[in-house]
């Protein structure tokens, strides 16, 4: 079974199995969008189009922004990304649209084995992670390889994703939960500004 193969269904591969990868990878478009002024709304803009490997209508991305590679990650329409966000996209992460992300998260589609003797020359797997239309990331959040958020889901702030979170819950803690659904109450928490 070849690398790619490999890679593909979640198995273990080393940083030499995956050199024939590292033409995806837009650190050099990454170090320029960082260094593009905030209100440079256009330019940036372009350069997430160059960066990433889909984006949809009205991204807004806070620098610094983070990427393995960056080719890798698909996002929707009117995605907002807060500062410090990082995506660890050694496969696929597909965001869907209307995503709000706050500060400091990790999207990571690649572990590490547990035993030390299979961590030689770098040895991971990488795992897709899809996070639904709707979905809201509070601050500090990190997503692990493999996961699927659901649509309209909110993951509170400092939680751990290592299993799938179904859709309309709001899931938290380390490891996170689902601790209850969202419903037409939590349309009288607050109000938009009329």
């Amino acid at each position: 079974m070849d690398a790619e193969e490999r890679i593909a269904r979640g198995l273990l591969y080393t940083e030499d199995d995956a050199a024939f990868l590292s033409g995806g990878r837009r650190a050099d478009l990454l170090f320029e969008y960082n260094r593009t002024p905030p209100g440079a709304v256009e330019a940036r803009t372009r350069l997430l189009g160059r960066i990433l490997g889909s984006v949809g209508r009205n991204p807004v991305i806070a620098s610094p922004l983070h990427a393995a590679y960056g080719s890798n990650v698909h996002i929707g329409d009117d995605f907002y990304g807060n500062v410090n966000l990082t995506l660890v996209d050694d496969v696929e992460i597909r965001i869907g649209d209307g995503v709000m992300i706050a500060p400091s998260c990790t999207l990571t589609t690649t572990g590490h084995p547990v035993h030390p003797a299979l961590r030689h020359d770098y040895n991971r797997f990488s795992e897709p992670i899809v996070l639904a239309d709707r979905v809201w990331l509070g601050s500090n959040v990190v997503v692990l390889p493999g996961v699927t958020i659901g649509y309209g889901a909110v993951i509170g702030a400092g939680s751990v994703v290592s299993k799938d979170v179904p859709p309309m819950v709001v899931a938290l803690g380390v490891p996170c939960r689902p601790v209850r659904e969202i419903s037409d109450a939590d349309l009288d928490q607050r109000q938009p500004p009329r």
